[in-house]
């Protein structure tokens, strides 16, 4: 190892990495369970390899959390998603590695990388070991009275001014992620999109299944549904209409979906109001 390197100190709490990754921010989506329900926690990542990733997030995970991570590569069309696990953490900043990427999906990265030639962040590390650790040996002293209490008070200050400086560390970082991403007039709105009812099926993360009305079983009435919906980007139903199938079923049909609710759809990175069909079947049992 050069010289060079052995004095690269590594980031605090951060471990060596096995892969160089490369600079990006972009908006990330990272979805974790809480008790058996799916949370989707905002973010913006930092960088991005094959491996993994790293991310800032307004939120309280811990190393092992198993998460889901949705973003999208500049100038790519479709949006990578991928689980992983939380490896390591560093105030509000996640280490994150890959547990199933897709073939697809690390040809994308690839292709990123190839495309645009980012330099990589960091420094890779030969072994796990941290440079400098090896061989240093603990001493403890134990201070009597008065000497005792100010190394106390002295520690406490340390604490207190360290903590003002990663604080405003991690708010210039934020500012400064922030400010790589280009801004959006306010009045402008993301267009509603068209969504296939099979890819919507995929995103509903709460159902409620429709009551089969008694006058319909006793005439013997069944069939299908078939009801315009619009979603709103917040994952709920903000519009509802039957287009085809039985009256006598359709206000029950109406009555259940009203209350589903859908992960957001997102188009680059943002939330969106999605147009689609979903079809509710009758069947006596």
């Amino acid at each position: 190892m050069s010289s060079a390197a052995a004095r690269a100190p590594l980031r605090p709490g951060i471990p060596p990495r096995k892969v160089a990754r490369f600079p990006l921010s972009v908006p990330v989506d990272v979805t974790v369970l809480r008790s058996g329900v799916a949370d989707t926690v905002p973010g913006r990542l930092v960088d991005v390899c094959e491996g993994g990733l790293a991310a800032v997030l307004a939120a309280d995970l811990h190393p092992g959390d198993a998460v889901g991570v949705q973003l999208r590569l500049p100038e790519m069309g479709v949006a990578l998603q991928a689980k992983a696990i939380i490896r390591h953490r560093a105030a509000l900043r996640y280490g994150m590695e890959f547990l199933s990427l897709s073939p697809e999906h690390q040809a994308m990265i690839r292709y990123w990388i190839d495309s645009v030639d980012p330099r990589p962040v960091g420094r890779v590390a030969a072994t796990g070991a941290v440079p400098g650790t090896a061989g240093r040996a603990r001493t403890s002293r134990f201070l009597p009275g008065k000497k005792l209490r100010r190394v106390l008070w002295l520690a406490l200050a340390v604490a207190a001014v360290v903590g003002c400086i990663v604080s405003w560390q991690w708010y210039r970082t934020w500012r400064e992620l922030e400010s790589r991403v280009p801004a959006r007039p306010a009045d402008q709105k993301m267009p509603r999109v068209r969504v296939p009812a099979e890819l919507m099926q995929q995103q509903l993360i709460h159902k409620v299944d429709p009551i089969y009305p008694q006058t319909a079983i006793e005439r013997s009435i069944q069939g299908m549904v078939l009801l315009h919906v619009v979603i709103a980007r917040d994952g709920t139903v903000l519009e509802l209409r039957p287009v085809s199938g039985p009256g006598e079923l359709a206000q029950a049909a109406v009555d259940a979906v009203k209350w589903w609710r859908f992960r957001p759809y997102l188009v680059n990175g943002e939330p969106v109001e999605v147009e689609t069909q979903l079809a509710i079947e009758f069947r006596p049992q």
